[in-house]
């Protein structure tokens, strides 16, 4: 019985949590004596007890849902590590030693974090800026998955400055590209073999057909000789330079091979040689035997074997006295 006369409900009944405060405080008389004495009070020894409803865990006193939560479900240790490092490596910039020790695809080199930092617009500057993340490998060797065999070149130009050798400058190149390194790119345009390239591509910027040229070459080569069931395959191709319908030999009513015509009498002169692939007509110093030159290189750097010889010219008649006499060339590609 409580002291008003209720009785106390069973704890089935009970709704939400009880607790009780019990308290030590001093005493008045305690109180005067340490005023009296310039003494400090001692704190109070508060000690709360909750007991809650176990089966109704909504109604027991929590300042929000998101609080009972994880005083219900606290995290894991795991759990909490996870989320640090998963930020940490988010926010954090990648720190890197004086000293770096790579591995580009399985060909370990040893360099400065200045040497990889020496030019900022590129690849490597921005790897080992901090901002992106480098995996390693089991060895503790930042990893770059590319092939190794010319990254010593990279890094002697880093180093000192020092251009590769002529036969290592093509690939050299290339990884230059990759790397986006815009100091040795210039340089290596500077040097042979890449500045005859240069001047070699400004010829064949003329031909804008050259490379589906080639293309269409290897591809009737490759059909010929499969149907053949043979080691090799020839093709006809015309390689012509001037648009005229005769030879620098046969100019008998006009004085140069260059001449303006009309619309209509240009369409009689329009006609396609009875050949596989034809190049022309361009205008440049270059002649037939310089495009020769550079088909059969070309077909040589995609490992095909290619001889060429002149079988004649084209006697297509055309108006007149007029045959359109543009050389023909035989072709033999060889497989194997």
């Amino acid at each position: 019985m409580q002291p008003n006369g209720s009785e106390e409900p069973p704890p089935s009944e009970r709704q939400g949590p009880s607790f009780s405060i019990s308290s030590s405080l001093p005493s008045a008389s305690r109180v005067r004596r340490f005023v009296r004495e310039r003494r400090a009070l001692p704190l109070p020894r508060v000690m709360v007890v909750f007991s809650g409803d176990t089966e109704n865990p909504g109604d027991a006193m929590s300042s929000s849902d998101s609080a009972q939560d994880d005083f219900r479900k606290p995290s894991t240790p795991n759990r909490i590590l996870g989320k640090v490092l998963q930020r940490s490596t988010l926010n954090s910039p990648q720190e890197f030693p004086e000293v770096i020790p790579l591995n580009v695809g399985g060909t370990y080199f040893t360099t400065r974090l200045s040497t990889l930092r020496r030019y900022e617009d590129t690849m490597l500057a921005a790897m080992f800026s901090g901002r992106h993340y480098i995996p390693r490998d089991a060895e503790g060797r930042f990893f770059i998955d590319r092939d190794g065999a010319y990254f010593g070149d990279i890094l002697n130009f880093l180093r000192e400055g020092e251009l590769p050798h002529r036969d290592r400058v093509r690939a050299v190149y290339r990884e230059a590209q990759y790397y986006a390194l815009g100091p040795l790119l210039d340089n290596l345009e500077d040097i042979q073999p890449l500045t005859g390239e240069k001047v070699r591509q400004s010829f064949l910027d003329l031909l804008p057909y050259y490379k589906d040229n080639l293309k269409s070459i290897v591809e009737i080569a490759k059909l010929r000789a499969m149907q053949r069931k043979a080691r090799f395959a020839k093709l006809k191709i015309c390689v012509y330079k001037e648009e005229m319908p005769i030879t620098p030999y046969e100019r008998p009513l006009f004085n140069s091979l260059r001449f303006e015509r009309t619309e209509s009498e240009a369409k009689l002169f329009e006609h396609h040689c009875d050949v596989d692939v034809s190049f022309g007509p361009w205008e440049a110093v270059a002649d037939v035997y310089d495009l020769l030159h550079c088909i059969v290189g070309d077909l040589a750097e995609l490992g095909i074997s290619a001889e060429q010889q002149c079988i004649g010219v084209c006697d297509k008649h055309l108006i007149n006295h007029y045959y359109c006499k543009r050389p023909i060339y035989e072709f033999k590609i060889t497989w194997w």
